[in-house]
């Protein structure tokens, strides 16, 4: 198989929230997709691991998704260390990515930046071509950071404005996490704040571009404007 464009987080549910609007428009642009989830929540107070990957599929369906995975590292206990980089590289070769979006690299849950860190330095090695003798070396394009919860100007902002509600659909999917049960009630907000909520994050980045909705990434190097004429959103 191989990707346009894969998304990788630390858990599910993690990639509907901050870039799945992006994913959708992707898909729907013709580009094949995909997701990879390094832990399957098990240290989540709702739910179990079983229950929110098998919800990470449905989610999939309404993300138009190629491909998505669970790789069962431990949860709230992710590290970057050398069997976890090792793992993900060759999950990278085999996909052949060209793009990479991952979390960005500073956030509250380690679990979080750990997996920016991790996917980050997996498809590095990846690239090498003495990594093993059983498959061929890959190195994505394209590295973006998806920053919609870090306090940061965005180097760029995705206009999500007509996949915000297929996005939607797709988060809550995970009815066990977002279904209102009493487990955790005082931890977890209805569904009508979650939209709100979400909604608000939403207008917000797409009002930086004169959207409805947008989804905000980072990159870490310049990026290249040939023809400055038909350069997108006005400055005044």
């Amino acid at each position: 198989m191989s990707l346009d464009v894969l998304a990788i987080a630390a858990h599910p549910d993690d990639i509907e929230q901050t870039c799945g609007g992006t994913l959708i428009r992707m898909a729907e642009m013709g580009y094949r997709t995909g997701a990879l989830d390094l832990t399957a929540g098990e240290m989540g107070t709702r739910g179990t691991p079983e229950t929110r990957v098998a919800e990470s599929q449905a989610a999939a369906e309404h993300m138009m998704l190629r491909f998505r995975e669970n790789l069962h590292m431990p949860d709230a206990r992710l590290e970057n260390n050398i069997a976890a980089r090792m793992t993900l590289a060759q999950k990278i070769r085999e996909l052949r990515p060209r793009v990479v979006i991952l979390p960005y690299w500073q956030a509250r849950h380690p679990d979080h930046y750990r997996a920016g860190e991790l996917g980050y330095e997996a498809c590095f090695l990846s690239g090498l071509k003495k990594l093993d003798e059983y498959s061929e070396p890959h190195r994505p394009f394209k590295i973006l950071y998806s920053s919609v919860y870090a306090d940061v100007k965005p180097s760029f902002v995705v206009d999500i404005s007509a996949q915000f509600e297929r996005r939607m659909a797709a988060l809550l999917s995970y009815a066990s996490q977002y279904g209102g049960g009493e487990e955790g009630a005082g931890l977890f907000p209805k569904e009508a704040e979650i939209r709100e909520r979400l909604g608000a994050i939403a207008r917000f980045y797409g009002n930086l571009i004169g959207a409805r909705y947008g989804e905000p990434f980072v990159v870490k190097e310049a990026l290249q404007i040939d023809d400055i004429v038909a350069m997108p959103v006005r400055s005044i």
